[in-house]
Order: C-alpha cells, then structure tokens, then sequence
C-alpha cells in the first residue's frame, strides 16, 4: 500500500489543513467559542467533580469576566486569522456544547452561521450528551453546512473511562458514534495517549477499534497533568509518572498506522494553561513534538494507514 495521492500534500498522514484544502480549495480556520456551556460531569447531573485532567476554568475569555456574544466572538477570531482564511469553522469548543434546549442550542449556531464566511459548525461534546432532537437540528445543518460533531472519548477501556471520572462508558460512546453516523454527521474523537494504567496495548485497542467505527477524524495528545486538578495532584505526590516525548511519538505513529488514510488528523499534540501547567514539560513545544512524531514515521518508512486492516 501507498501513500494516498489524494491527500495531495508532503506529510506522513492526512491533516486538516490538508483535507479542507482539498475539500474547499482554499484555508479554512476554526474559531474558538465559549458560548457559556457547563458539563454534566461537573454541575452535579452525572457528576461534580468533572475528569480529573479537567481543570474546570473554561476559556480566557470566560476567565475574563462576561462573555461576549458568539457574534463578537466570530470577528475577533477572524481578525486574528485575516491574513490566512478565507473561510471559518465556527468551533464550539469549551465544555459541553449540546447541553442545553433545542431551542437555545438553535439560537446560538444560527448565531454563528449568520456571520459572513462561517462555512459550518464544529461541536464539542460528550457521547451522554447527543438527545435525538439535537441530532436532528445538527443534520439539518448538515445539508446546507459543514458540519463536525466532536466527542471526547479520551479511551475505549471502561477500566479508564472510571479511572478519569469520564462520567460515561465506552457503550454509551458506540452508541453515540452510530446515531451520529445514522444522522449523517462528521465524526471527530478525542483520545489521549499516556492514561494512568494504561499499556501499550490499551492504547492500541483504543486506535484499531476507532479504526472499525464510522469516524472521520481524530484528535490525539498526550496527558497534561494541570494545577488544580485531581491529576495534578496525583503527579505532585508522585503518584502519577508522565509519559515521554519519544514514548508519545512512538505510541502516537502507531496509532496512525492502523487508522484508516481516509480519517483526518485534525490534532496529534496539544498543550495546557501555561499558568497552571505542571507536565509534561516537553508538551509546551507543540513543533517539537510533530517534528518527533514525523522523525519516528521517517525512521519506520511509514505513514497513517499502512496497517490499516480495512483495505482491500
């Protein structure tokens, strides 16, 4: 197997500047919302505490004091992407993005489409968090709008999922996946690699049973331990070991290769608030890491999908 001429770009995997590019025919960015959303698995419905790597604050902009409306929101996110995009993702990513009435969930996307150049939507989610309704008004944009739903999923092991807190399991997930899919909505999912208890193993199972589901993206990053959270104090007792940056790239090429070349890779690193960021220290170098990760596919020869199982 080859690498995939159509992902017409010099990379070892298939990115999403590559994907919208091809789709579009132009740069497309995301702007980042906080549209005021909680999550269940802190205001007390599933639970109080949220994930244990979650540090609760919310945005900048929420830390700031009142939000702005996601109008306003749209156009300082694009004066800051001018010179690059032409066309924008309108990205509701802070907490859980489909907790609310049909009705106030309406009101704030059209918000967001209504504003020049917004192409579509991405929403962040929890797979608990998906009523029949939601999925209605969502693939209904879909026929007019580009349209993402992002689930965290973090780890397909239940032994995981309880271990974060995470608040839901790995059925409610599959559930999740298949009613997105039956909506014909985009999938994007987030997991992370270097979990506490995880093996090797684990984290493989993780990215080949991705592998089988109707997904088209995937978001990966390692762990970040944060102040003020429950990680963050099981790294300062030293109760948690970190994870290293050639073990990450390493288990993060892996991971790519069984994918198939068709799933965008809309993230392979991630950092936290340099204000309460505690570990792993070589995580705050984003450039870094990718250039890791692309040595480590160089020095296997590889590339995302070259064990891919559902070739043909």
């Amino acid at each position: 197997m080859a690498k995939p001429d159509f992902w017409k770009n010099n990379k070892r995997y298939y990115d999403l500047k590559s994907y919208w590019r091809n789709l579009f025919g132009c740069t497309v960015h995301k702007l980042q919302i906080d549209a005021g959303f909680t999550c269940p698995n802190r205001d007390g419905r599933v639970a109080s505490g949220g994930c244990i790597y979650c540090d609760g604050r919310g945005s900048n902009l929420r830390r700031k004091g009142a939000l702005p409306d996601v109008s306003e929101q749209i156009a300082s996110g694009k004066k800051y992407y001018a010179a690059s995009a032409s066309k924008y993702i309108a990205y509701f990513q802070t907490f859980t993005n489909t907790y609310a009435s049909v009705d106030k969930l309406r009101t704030l996307y059209d918000e967001a489409l209504a504003e020049k150049d917004i192409i579509g939507l991405s929403i962040g989610t929890r797979p608990d968090c998906l009523e029949t309704e939601v999925m209605e008004l969502l693939s209904g944009y879909a026929k007019k709008y580009h349209v993402w739903v992002e689930l965290g999923l973090q780890s397909i092991h239940d032994k995981t999922l309880q271990l974060i807190n995470r608040g839901h399991n790995s059925k409610q997930f599959l559930d999740a996946v298949n009613a997105l899919a039956a909506h014909g909505l985009n999938i994007c999912v987030h997991i992370i690699i270097g979990l506490p208890g995880e093996s090797d193993k684990d984290v493989m199972e993780t990215g080949k049973i991705l592998a089988t589901l109707p997904v088209q993206g995937i978001k990966i990053h390692s762990l970040l331990a944060l102040e003020g959270t429950a990680l963050g104090d099981m790294y300062k007792k030293g109760a948690l070991t970190m994870i290293s940056r050639e073990k990450y790239a390493e288990l993060a090429a892996s991971v790519l290769e069984v994918l198939p070349p068709q799933m965008v890779i809309q993230r392979l690193t991630a950092d936290g608030y340099r204000d309460i960021f505690l570990a792993p220290s070589w995580a705050m170098n984003k450039l870094n890491v990718l250039n890791t990760i692309n040595k480590e596919l160089e020095r296997r020869n590889s590339y995302q999908g070259i064990y891919y199982k559902g070739q043909e």
